[in-house]
């Protein structure tokens, strides 16, 4: 034991940590009246930019497969989505969002949007955009790649470099 006095210093895994978790229960909050999860949303959201497989879509909303497989069940039970045959390969699936799934997508978006500004309008305005370009400054940089551990902190869906973090931020 020392007489070392105690660390000050913000403990950013927990900030970061509280921060996701608080956003998360709020969006979730946010979207239920919709009948869509944030994960639900994600994944609608991200299929309307372009044709995915379910495994590109999976990486783009850094799922594992267990995780989309059964996110893709719910939007399909309530026909948001649809798997449709990918061209040249019988194997793959394409993931198109149904009329339904994109009307939902459109009003989520306005929750999403209402709760982020609400979020983000808690901070003075000079931080705001300092704020979230420090953060994708942090995902496309630094922090794109997870370390190698040993033993992962959680089972994560392979990832394609900066360039599925650089597209999950555009979206």
């Amino acid at each position: 034991m020392t007489d070392d006095p105690p660390r000050t210093d913000a403990d950013l895994m927990l900030l970061l940590g509280q921060t996701t978790h608080a956003l998360a229960n709020e969006l979730a909050a946010g979207l239920q009246c919709l009948g869509l999860s944030p994960r639900g949303h994600c994944v609608l959201s991200k299929a309307m930019v372009g044709e995915f497989t379910q495994g590109a879509l999976a990486q783009v909303c850094d799922l594992d497969r267990t995780t989309m497989v059964a996110t893709l069940d719910e939007l399909e039970a309530a026909g948001l989505a649809e798997r449709l045959p990918a061209p040249g390969d019988r194997r793959a699936r394409i993931i198109a969002v149904t009329e339904a799934g994109a009307a939902k997508v459109a009003e989520g978006r306005a929750i999403v949007d209402d709760v982020y500004d609400d979020v983000l309008g808690s901070l003075p305005a000079r931080e705001r955009a300092a704020f979230v370009g420090a953060l994708e400054r942090l995902v496309t940089g630094r922090l794109s790649e997870p370390a190698d551990c040993g033993r992962p902190v959680r089972r994560r869906a392979e990832r394609s470099s900066t360039v599925v973090t650089q597209e999950i931020i555009r979206h």
